[in-house]
Parts: C-alpha cells; sequence; structure tokens
C-alpha cells in the first residue's frame, strides 16, 4: 500500500499572505520608480550604463506589473 501525505496547516480561504502581498506591492513600486528613473536619464547617463534611448525608452515604457 502506499502512503499519502496530506498538507493539513490551515491557511485563509485565498492561500495568500500578507507578507506575500506586501512583497509584490513592494516590488511593483521598485519596478515603476526605476523605470521612471531610467526615463528621466538623459542620453550621456545612459551611454555610461550601457544603454540607448530607445532601450531605455522601450524598458520605461513597461507597465509595473512586467518585470
Amino acid at each position: 500500500m502506499s502512503t499519502m501525505s496530506l498538507d493539513l496547516t490551515k491557511r485563509s480561504c485565498s492561500g495568500l499572505q500578507w507578507r506575500d502581498v506586501k512583497r509584490q506591492l513592494t516590488d511593483w513600486w521598485h519596478a515603476a520608480r526605476s523605470r521612471a528613473e531610467l526615463e528621466s536619464l538623459d542620453d550621456k547617463s545612459l551611454q555610461d550604463i550601457g544603454l540607448t534611448r530607445c532601450t531605455a525608452d522601450f524598458e520605461a515604457a513597461k507597465p509595473f506589473w512586467i518585470a
């Protein structure tokens, strides 16, 4: 006979924990802020970090929830 393992720990209805939600919101906030900062850089600064204006504009145009 085989043995089954059951996960009987108590979880919220949705399965999400507040720390997970907080972490996701924080990640989204950082992404949005980083993209705004990237968009504000001048061409010389972009060249210094090895990016073109086209690449910076493409990254800055992404929605905050896209990695």
